[in-house]
């Protein structure tokens, strides 16, 4: 499998993560994992989708205290 060339980011992994929240961190790690693995072909943007609508409807059928990630109000 062909690799593809990425763009050169604009700033270092360093600089990345000294200007990113921790929350911002999170989710950059989260789409980076996801991007690497549609682009290795170990699954889908399809399959990604499913498994992502059926967690939300799972945590949607939850009432809003039990829900994951759901700050306490």
């Amino acid at each position: 499998m062909a690799t593809a060339k990425l763009p050169k980011p604009e700033m270092t992994f360093e600089e990345a993560v000294e200007v990113l929240s921790r929350q911002e961190r999170f989710m950059a790690t989260v789409s980076a994992m996801n991007a690497l693995l549609i682009r290795k072909g170990v699954y889908s943007a399809a399959e990604f989708e499913s498994v992502f609508t059926q967690w939300a409807a799972n945590e949607m059928a939850r009432s809003a205290p039990d829900r994951k990630g759901r700050p306490n109000r």
